[in-house]
This record gives C-alpha cells, sequence and structure tokens, in this order.
C-alpha cells in the first residue's frame, strides 16, 4: 500500500496538537479517521502514551529516599519476579517480563514496595532492556550504596515476535552485579 499524502498541513509538527498527528497518522496508513472505531484513537493514544510514559515525570531518587531505614542487617535482600512492562524506544512496540533485584545493605535499606516502584518509574520510560537494568541497579548503589546490588531482567520483546524476527518463545537476559559481587558501577 503506498503511503497516502497528507490531509492536513499544519504550519509545523509541533504546532500540531498530539491528536492531530495521532489523526494524521491513521490517513497515512490508509484508515478514515472519521469512522466510528477510529473517532476517538487520537484521546485514547494520547493518554495512553502519557500513562506508558509517565516515569518522565518521577526523580528515582526521591522515590528512595523517602523509605530509607537504618539496619545492622547485612545479608542479602532479593525482591524478585516484579512484573515490568514497558516500551522499546527503537519501535514503541511493548517488552515485558520480571524483574529480579538484590542487595546487600550497608547500614540501610529501602522500603520493599520501592523496589517495585523504582522498576516501574524507569520502565514507565521509552526504554532499550539494558538501560533499565543499568538505571535500576545504578540507582539503588547510588541512594544507598550497599555493599553490593543486583539486577536481572529477563523479557519478551513484541518488536521481535510481532515483527522481524517474528520468534515468538524468545527472551531476552540482561544483568548487572556490581561490588560485593566483583564489578563495579562507575
Amino acid at each position: 500500500m503506498a503511503p497516502m499524502k497528507p490531509t492536513t498541513e499544519p504550519s509545523t509538527l509541533t504546532s500540531a496538537s498530539f491528536e492531530d498527528l495521532v489523526q494524521e497518522m491513521l490517513v497515512r496508513l490508509g484508515e478514515d479517521p472519521h469512522r466510528e472505531g477510529l473517532e476517538l484513537t487520537p484521546q485514547r493514544v494520547r493518554k495512553s502514551l502519557q500513562f506508558l510514559t509517565r516515569g518522565y515525570t518521577e526523580d528515582a531518587e526521591t522515590l528512595l529516599k523517602g523509605a530509607l531505614f537504618t539496619v545492622s542487617y547485612d545479608e542479602m535482600v532479593i525482591v524478585k519476579d516484579i512484573e515490568m512492562f514497558s516500551l522499546c524506544e527503537h519501535h514503541l512496540l511493548p517488552f515485558f517480563g520480571k524483574v529480579h533485584v538484590a542487595y546487600i545493605p550497608n547500614g540501610k535499606v529501602i522500603g520493599l514496595s520501592k523496589v517495585p516502584r523504582l522498576i516501574e518509574l524507569f520502565s514507565r520510560r521509552l526504554q532499550i532492556q539494558e538501560r533499565l537494568t543499568t538505571q535500576i541497579a545504578e540507582t539503588i548503589q547510588r541512594v544507598i550504596e550497599p555493599q553490593g546490588v543486583a539486577v536481572v531482567i529477563e523479557a519478551r520483546h513484541l518488536c521481535m515476535m510481532m515483527r522481524g524476527v517474528e520468534k515468538q518463545h524468545s527472551a531476552a537476559v540482561s544483568h548487572l552485579f556490581c561490588e560485593k559481587w566483583g564489578f563495579s558501577i562507575r
């Protein structure tokens, strides 16, 4: 199918509303943006992307510093099987999976619920899995200065499942181990 010519000519892309841009995209895909099922799509897409990228409006250090506790515990703390959903920055398609976080305290721990919240904060941005892994580990390392931190992410990427190589059962695993495990973050 040949791309359609634009139906509207905004003076610049930045002056067009988000809804206008989505409507234009629908037209260029060969759709009628005024048909019943698509009439509200531009507003739905805007709301959806605002929700899916809300991590840009949150501060990771503030999140963790709000639940720091002094302890004399120095054994490994593990929070595992944390569900994660994000958007691939290359194709704007979802990737999803599980995140496992472990750290060895060095006088301070963070509230357990803050670990999934931290993951949510970074995964609600346009991402690649490797950066997500690093951001989670680096933030924990910087804020609580543990003896060591490890992050493992196992994820399935719709950009590999729905398009491209179309491999339905593949998963990507990324990990970062630092300090006590023999590696260090900058």
